[in-house]
Order: C-alpha cells, then structure tokens, then sequence
C-alpha cells in the first residue's frame, strides 16, 4: 500500500497555534508539586521512583532559557509539537491524505490529556510522545514489511527507559497481540529481537542502577498500588473516553474497529487487540488511566482515515468541524489555566483536573512557614531545620524560600538527600502528622496552618506547622523511620 505524501500546511498552523497557546499559558499558575520535585533532584542515572530524562529536560531548559516556570515547562511544548507530527505521519502510513491528517492534527492539537500533558512538565510529556514513536516505527516494520524498522522501535524503547519503565508495558502488549493475531512471523525476526537488544543496551545505565539499589521503583509501584490502586482501578475505564476528549471518541473507536475489519490493515491489526491487553494489565497492577495514551493515540491516527472518508459531504463536514471545535473548547478550559487563578475553586474545574489544585498556592504556603521559622527563639532557629511531609512542599521552600533553613522530606527520593545535620535540635514540619512526630522529640508544638487563601483543595491545605524540639535519639538513627514512598 503506496502511502500518500505529509500535508505540511495543516500541521504547520495547528503546530503553531499549539506552541502559541502553550507558550502564552504555561508560566500562569504556579509549578505543579511534581515539577518542584524534579527541580530538587540532582543529576544521577536514576532515582528511587522514576528515571533522570523528565528532572534533566527541566534543567536544562533552566539552564538555557533562565530559571522560570515558562522556561521550565518549555519542553513539554515541543514534546506536544512532536506528538503532532508523529501521529500525522501516523496518519499517513495509515492511507490517509489532506484531509485525513488535517483532522488527526487539529483534533489532537488541543485535545484532553495531550493538551494537559503540553502544560506541565511531567514524565507523561515524554512517555507520550516515546510511546507514539514505538508505535508509528511498528507500523513501518508491520504494514510496510520493512523488519529494520524494529531497531528504531528498539531504541525509542531505550530512550523511554529513561523516562519511565511503563515502555515495556507497550511492548508486552503489543508482543502479546502479534502472538494472539499475528502476523506470528514478525515474533522470530532477528531484527525485532536485535530491537529488543538495542533497548536493553541504550537504557543500561538506569536498569544498572535500578539492580545495583535492589529496584526502588518495583517497591514504588508496591506503594501506589496500595495507596491508589483501587482509585485508579475504578476510573481506568471511565477515562478512557476523556484521554482525548469525549467528542473524538467515535474517532479512536472507529480506527480501532478499522484496524480489526480493513484487509489492507491486516498486518497491524495487533495494535487493535493491544488495547484492551494494556487495559487488562493496567487494571491488574493499579496503573494509572492514562497508561494506555500512546496507543489510544494510535488508534485515533488510524480512525481518522475511514472518518475523513466519511465526511464526504458538506453536512458531515460541518459536524465533524463542530465536534472537534467543541472537543478543543471544553479541553482547553479544563486543562489549560483559562480563569483567573481567583476564581477557578469556585468551579468544577479543581475537581475535573487534579494538576489544578496541585499547582496553586505555594508561594503563600512558602510564606506561612517562614513566618513561622521568624518566629523561632534565636538559639533555636540557629540550629533549626525544616522537615516535610512531601516533596511538593519541600520543592515549594526551596524555590520560594530566602533564607530558610535547610528543607528535608522522607518523600521518595528526597530520602536519599537527608538527614539534616547532627546538631540540628529544632525541626519546624509542615505537614507531617504532630502526634506521630511527636514519637520522635521531646516536644511538638502547633505553629500555625497552610490555606492558600483560594479556598481549593489540595494535599496542603489545611496541614499543619509544627514546631518540635529535642529529638530522642541522633539523626542517623532517626531518618529511616521518616521514609515513604507514594
């Protein structure tokens, strides 16, 4: 099957009306708690929960363009401009011409969680755009019969180990599919397995270091699944239909049941069976919904073909315009900061994206416990320390702090980083639980509470500032009991 030419001019504008909205929303708000962690972790080959390659765009994108919430988030706008043009390609290995690649590209453009995921710096930026290369290089080998391309299959997987480790859950499911559907043929290919190879050899280092540390993120994954594993189980399926935008479901649906029924796409009909085994597996471990974005991307790609045939005439063309002009609106206003900062915990919004709520008020909280660090007698605060409950509102005193003393937190990686020094005989907490902490000093004290003065929800409002003195034993003995992963 002879693939039409990429229609540039669609994916020119909706890549640069993309950039522009991203570009001019993405320094409202404040940082989203993960993105203050990422600033806080230093540069390794891994850490106890993730990989480096997110924390180290971040950096970088400081590094180069100044240390501001727009610079930082700067990549995950060209993540989203290279979604674009990998699923118009996409698209195009699929049949599709203008007007088939037209629609994949302003659909996805400001859709659901891509345009979510263009807003804020997270691993999820990177996964997906690593998850659609995977894909649109197994499209070239499968539909093309071109077995060299596993090897580009192979070293996006590598690279995407170094983002998240989910990239062998693409694999798996996508391996698995070929043996229930085939083509069996492709699963004995020197060249898939030399992929494989390539895979294991680009992300060495993190798995290297992950062995070394007796794999820190398999005792994560432990942690979510308990901590969320029923929350996310109970809306892994309900939120398939809002990934990219409840209008552009028939979409994604109508290229899976194409990928199913189309003879011509019988070679890469396994991505279609690879859907709901992501979804099995998702399920069984507690993942997040969002785990199956990539392939759903896929499958959107594929569906816009038969869709863009589709509307044919006129009429069809205009419902399918306004369906996507409707998509576009409701997912901007959910997933982008639209309304002022004010205003926004009077609406339903805080409750339908929780990156809102996470994402607001730490200057204030930052403030709050520097007043009370002020108010510290001047012998304590000279040997004082701060410690957190989570990485969030440790990343929030050291971006927002002057003259703080020194930030700790048990949070994950955070761990690693303590404990604060020996002589440190006074603690302020935020957070923390003052009747646990108290197990641990002679003495702990209310000091005041964080409220962000906007009246939204988060983890934060409402906790606690403490005070505690005199700890019970030294530090090092201390600080594993201050260890948690979530």
């Amino acid at each position: 099957m002879q693939h039409p030419p990429l229609f540039r001019a669609h994916l020119l504008a909706a890549s640069a009306a993309l950039a522009a909205v991203l570009a001019i929303l993405n320094g409202r708000y404040d940082y989203h708690r993960d993105e203050l962690y990422f600033r806080m972790l230093e540069p390794a080959w891994g850490y106890v929960d993730q990989p480096p390659l997110t924390p180290l765009l971040g950096k970088a994108a400081i590094a180069l363009l100044g240390d501001s919430l727009w610079a930082f988030r700067f990549p995950s706008i060209l993540c989203m401009i290279g979604l674009l043009w990998i699923a118009a390609l996409l698209t195009r290995e699929f049949g599709g011409g203008r007007a088939a690649q037209a629609l994949c590209v302003w659909g996805l453009a400001f859709a659901g969680v891509a345009l979510a995921f263009g807003h804020q710096l997270s691993t999820n930026s990177v996964d997906l755009i690593v998850w659609t290369a995977a894909l649109l290089f197994a499209v070239k080998a499968l539909l093309r019969d071109r077995p060299r391309w596993w090897l580009a299959v192979g070293a996006a997987a590598g690279v995407g180990l170094y983002n998240k480790h989910l990239i062998v859950l693409l694999l798996l499911s996508v391996g698995l599919a070929l043996l229930a559907v085939g083509p069996r043929k492709v699963l004995a290919s020197k060249w898939l397995w030399a992929g494989a190879a390539l895979a294991l050899v680009i992300g060495s280092p993190n798995l290297i270091y992950q062995a070394v540390n007796d794999w820190p993120q398999l005792e994560m994954a432990e942690a979510i699944n308990e901590t969320d594993g029923t929350e996310n189980r109970i809306l892994l399926l309900p939120f398939q239909l809002l990934l990219i935008g409840l209008f552009l479901v028939p979409i994604w649906i109508a290229g899976l049941v194409a990928l199913l029924r189309r003879p011509e796409w019988r070679p890469v009909r396994a991505l279609a069976v690879a859907y709901p085994i992501l979804l099995v597996i998702t399920l069984a471990s507690g993942g997040q919904y969002y785990y199956s974005m990539g392939l759903v991307i896929a499958l959107y790609a594929a569906g816009c073909v038969p869709v863009a045939a589709w509307a044919a005439t006129r009429r069809r063309r205009g419902v399918l315009v306004a369906g996507v002009a409707l998509n576009s609106a409701i997912s901007a206003l959910v997933a982008l900061p639209m309304l002022p900062v004010e205003v926004v915990g009077g609406t339903p919004i805080t409750a339908m994206n929780s990156s809102v709520p996470d994402g607001v008020g730490w200057q204030t909280y930052t403030d709050q416990v520097a007043a009370v660090v002020d108010s510290l007698p001047p012998g304590d605060a000279a040997n004082a320390a701060i410690l957190t409950a989570n990485y969030g509102e440790a990343g929030a005193l050291e971006r927002y702090g002057e003259d703080l003393p020194p930030v700790f937190s048990g949070h994950n990686q955070l761990h690693e980083y303590g404990p604060p020094p020996a002589d440190t005989d006074t603690v302020v907490t935020v957070g923390l639980d003052l009747a646990e902490a108290s197990r641990f000093f002679d003495s702990c004290v209310r000091a005041g509470e964080l409220d962000n003065g906007l009246g939204i929800e988060n983890e934060e409002q409402g906790e606690v500032i403490g005070v505690c003195t005199g700890p019970v034993s030294d530090w090092e003995a201390l600080w594993p009991q201050f260890q948690h992963y979530s």
